[in-house]
């Protein structure tokens, strides 16, 4: 089957390739899937380039990139439930500790990790469900009932800043996000109450003016080391911040004070790392919220396989309005 590879570290022209790879049958447990789309985020850039500390070669001799995907069961192995076949199903951690992802024709996966779409809901949108709509999911509910409460969504521009204020609108909570001037109205539009520009200089005092004076319950973080001063001035006591990125700042200095006389909760959210109850838990609320009509997954761009690169190139530029895919077929 024809699949991006690629077995070194560098810049994408230089290293993704176009290559004709076995497609394994699946043993037992294991599903065989057609892919439609496959997701490309930050992570899999980064790993593609090597950025990651410490990490100065691939982890397998040859990688297929990519964590996310949408498509159709096609083959099963032993011990899989006969009416999967024909099943449409999306992908959560394709490529996660294992050489091949969704940057293929086909994969090949524990049934576990292919997981049947919702009636109604599109491969294109099944493809973005693995990492970023997983994790707005888990950073929304992760901490429990949201209803009634306030969330401050920083980022909600982003890709998974935005499905987070749509989730959070649903469950119930008043939403306060942040984003760039550019983004405020779509982000207005997915159900944030209130958007306030990222780059205020008062940003703690207009955040806290948005909520009666009062601090917020719970502080969804996509840039935990830039934001950490702002977040512990508006965070409530017993609060929880929920923070999935840090990018600008990967070694921060903590106001340990103020989060300490708040007694708050950081919770660190690794996506791919999360157990086997919460994941079960974030994956039946996002199909609550899809089946209700309540989540929309915006998809920027679609690249066919042979052009993966450009995706990832598409990505570095973090300019993008949604998700960028690849046709996997295309």
């Amino acid at each position: 089957m024809q699949a991006i590879t690629y077995d070194r570290f560098g810049p994408a022209r230089d290293v993704l390739q176009l290559t004709n790879i076995a497609s394994p049958t699946p043993k037992a447990g294991e599903v065989r899937v057609a892919l439609a789309f496959s997701g490309v985020n930050p992570s899999d850039v980064k790993s593609r380039a090597g950025t990651r500390p410490g990490v100065t070669r691939p982890a397998f001799p040859q990688i297929v990139p990519h964590s996310d995907g949408a498509g159709e069961i096609v083959a099963l192995g032993s011990g899989v439930d006969p009416a999967r076949l024909g099943e449409k199903v999306w992908i959560w951690n394709g490529q996660w500790q294992r050489p091949f992802g969704t940057a293929a024709r086909e994969i090949t996966l524990s049934a576990t990790q292919a997981v049947p779409l919702p009636k109604g809901t599109s491969l294109q949108t099944g493809a973005t469900l693995g990492i970023p709509g997983l994790t707005a999911c888990h950073a929304v509910f992760g901490g429990g009932d949201i209803a009634g409460q306030t969330l401050l969504i920083q980022g909600g521009g982003g890709s998974v800043g935005y499905l987070a204020v749509q989730l959070a609108r649903w469950g119930g909570a008043r939403v306060i996000a942040t984003c760039s001037a550019k983004d405020a109205d779509r982000v207005a539009e997915a159900g944030a109450h209130t958007v306030l520009d990222y780059r205020a200089p008062d940003l703690a005092e207009q955040v806290l003016a948005a909520n009666d004076g009062t601090p917020v319950a719970q502080v969804i973080e996509v840039e935990f080391g830039r934001n950490i001063e702002v977040d512990a001035q508006v965070i409530a006591p017993n609060g929880r911040l929920a923070a999935y990125g840090s990018a600008a700042e990967m070694s921060p200095t903590l106001p340990f004070g103020p989060l300490l006389f708040k007694a708050a909760t950081i919770d660190i959210l690794l996506i791919y790392l999360l157990p086997d109850s919460p994941r079960a838990a974030a994956i039946a609320k996002l199909h609550d919220a899809l089946t209700a009509g309540a989540l929309e997954s915006p998809v920027d761009g679609i690249f066919p396989l042979a052009r993966t690169a450009a995706a990832h190139e598409a990505v570095e530029a973090a300019d993008r309005v949604g998700a960028t895919l690849i046709d996997c077929q295309g």
